[in-house]
């Protein structure tokens, strides 16, 4: 029988056994956040159907001051928006997924200036705010009823990178769990770091400095977004003001540099803003946007060996302002929020070659600049 059982094994990719596609749901909710300077006053929920890339407006939330980061929890029943304003705040509410409806719960102060990120722990037990003109990081705990608590910890980054207009202090920009979440990293545009804190959890002091407790990237390169290899072997960090990605080896919350790429073509001389930075379901692609005069998104493969990328291809986002982008859990469209041409494309991926293809949806919202799916139930 053990015999047996270890030929299966081994012949089981061959036969096909245990490598089923997953089963995705026909709908999900797209949940989109947006700045409420211009024609947005909140945010919005629209139905995105998986077989065919189309949008429908469900529902929205009005009198939601600059929700321009969100996330949603793990069990799909809150939403979780930062309010990018002076005071600094981040906003909770129950959501209910048939409908897209939002209703709030409660808002706190994150205390520090101008938060622009936000992300929650698998057991929805913290939150974790990236405070950009605070440059700093905080941890707020979470109540069963999705309400959010007063901060329980804070850490200010100190120091400065070689631009002055940009880098005159610590401007904190993400705050991401590591996949098997004993990590909290957090980027600093305004320092060149990449800040590395261990999640111990409890009530006090959640997070702690690991060792090493950052890893610098060039300077004025300014580090934005990261995103993790499907093996979590792999770390990516976009840079806003470098226009590149740099790919690290991880381990147990050490990043080592392994390489970095451009965004731009040879001899680019406009304006930039790198911003969002994804990879595919099926791992083998890596996409990232650049706003300022590029407004496009640039593909790479990914060597499945050591994580290293080539680039594939440039294409135009579809509009202005390519702050944020998503790609559906079937892995078969590429969604864009552009936040200076007030629209959301849809664009078909192959998922073969992981060339971005055609658009086959436009919809009109006021600054757009957060996207995140939600399982419609």
């Amino acid at each position: 029988m053990k015999k047996f059982l270890i030929l299966i094994s081994i012949l089981s990719p061959v036969l096909g056994i245990a490598q089923k596609k997953p089963v995705f749901p026909k709908t999900f909710d797209l949940v989109v956040g947006a700045y409420t300077s211009g024609s947005s006053k909140g945010i919005a929920v629209y139905r995105f159907y998986t077989e065919t890339g189309r949008l429908a407006y469900l529902n929205q939330i009005d009198n939601v001051s600059n929700p321009s980061y969100l996330t949603v929890s793990k069990n799909n029943k809150f939403v979780y928006a930062v309010n990018e304003n002076d005071q600094g705040e981040v906003s909770s509410f129950s959501f209910e997924p048939k409908t897209g409806k939002l209703t709030f719960i409660n808002k706190v102060s994150t205390l520090g200036g101008s938060p622009c990120y936000v992300s929650v722990d698998k057991n929805q037990k913290n939150l974790f705010v990236a405070n950009y003109s605070g440059g700093n990081i905080a941890v707020l705990p979470l109540n069963e009823d999705g309400s959010i608590g007063a901060a329980v910890q804070t850490i200010k980054d100190g120091g400065h990178g070689p631009n002055k207009e940009r880098q005159e202090k610590a401007h904190v920009h993400t705050a991401v769990l590591s996949p098997d979440e004993k990590y909290v990293l957090y980027t600093d545009l305004g320092t060149d770091k990449i800040n590395i804190t261990k999640y111990k959890g409890g009530k006090n002091n959640p997070i702690v400095p690991a060792n090493p407790a950052f890893v610098s990237v060039t300077p004025g390169y300014g580090p934005r977004h990261l995103a993790f290899s499907n093996d979590k072997k792999t770390m990516y960090l976009i840079t806003e003001m470098g226009s590149s990605v740099i790919v690290f080896d991880y381990n147990n919350g050490k990043p080592k540099q392994r390489q970095d790429i451009t965004l731009l073509p040879d001899g680019f001389k406009g304006q930039t803003g790198a911003a969002d930075i994804h990879i595919s379901p099926n791992g083998r692609f890596l996409y990232a946007s650049n706003r300022g005069d590029a407004n496009d998104i640039s593909v790479f493969s990914i060597n499945q060996e050591n994580g290293e990328l080539t680039f594939i291809e440039r294409r135009p986002s579809g509009g202005k302002g390519p702050r944020n982008f998503i790609i559906d859990p079937t892995g078969k469209f590429l969604i864009v929020a552009h936040q200076n041409s007030d629209n959301i494309t849809v664009w078909r991926l192959d998922e073969t070659s992981g060339k971005i293809m055609q658009v086959v949806n436009r919809v009109e919202v006021g600054n757009p600049v957060c996207l995140q799916f939600a399982p419609a139930m």
